[in-house]
């Protein structure tokens, strides 16, 4: 991840980390710079993380963004991707202060309501797909073949609303950048992202930031823990090792 490129290194806790993708990901690029753990409240993807990252000296344990099992001031860095959507935020946020050292770093992204992708999928694609479930049940589609996406219970705040619940839990959020810029929507961005290959020669072509932030449908904050920051992104409270 292009925003721990600057950082030295250190413990570094991965907050909902799913199947591992990102401590493997963390362990294949910087080896010897981070200390890793793993946390997340399914013990199913605890077990596969820990198949993912064998061999690479990962630390893992089963733990929810809210109450996450460590002491005090245990990590320099904490990463919550694709979590904060589905937790009580402002508690996972005050989790992280605790857990992570003064000066220490937080990563969290967040799903972006307010992009013209979000907005259509969720107030017009997923809506029109339940009433022609509806209509399908009327008209004797059998269970199995009628539309019902489920519903997800996702909470997503735009970033200028983290940014105030972040500052109020403790942290300076120091950037932000919008991601996955969708200028089409659902469900033609399927046909779209399956077609072509740009988006994966070109990745920094799905970032976006000023007007084009926009259309990013989710986002990336990186913030500090406690004092005042005076570069992009800060030095450790101390040095690995």
């Amino acid at each position: 991840m292009a925003a721990l490129d600057r950082w030295p290194g250190g413990d570094l806790v991965d907050i909902g980390c799913g199947p591992g993708m990102f401590a493997r990901h963390l362990g294949e690029v910087r080896p010897d710079d981070f200390r890793i753990t793993c946390v997340d409240q399914s013990p199913a993807m605890v077990a596969e993380a820990a198949a993912r990252v064998r061999g690479f000296g990962v630390r893992l344990a089963v733990g929810e963004a809210g109450d996450v099992p460590f002491p005090d001031g245990s990590f320099d860095v904490a990463v919550a991707m694709g979590v904060f959507e589905y937790c009580d935020i402002p508690e996972a946020l005050r989790e992280c202060a605790r857990v992570v050292r003064e000066n220490g770093l937080l990563l969290v992204t967040m799903l972006n309501p307010a992009s013209p992708y979000r907005m259509f999928e969720w107030a017009v694609y997923w809506p029109a797909l339940r009433l022609l479930g509806r209509l399908e049940k009327v008209f004797g589609v059998p269970a199995r073949r009628r539309h019902n996406p489920p519903r997800t219970g996702i909470r997503a705040l735009s970033s200028g609303r983290l940014c105030r619940l972040l500052r109020r839990a403790g942290w300076q959020p120091i950037d932000v950048v919008h991601y996955d810029v969708a200028p089409v929507v659902p469900p033609f961005d399927r046909l779209l992202w399956r077609w072509s290959t740009r988006w994966r020669e070109h990745p920094e072509g799905t970032l976006g930031r000023g007007v084009r932030s926009r259309l990013g449908s989710a986002y990336l904050v990186v913030a500090a823990r406690g004092g005042a920051v005076s570069s992009p992104v800060p030095a450790p409270a101390r040095p690995p090792g």
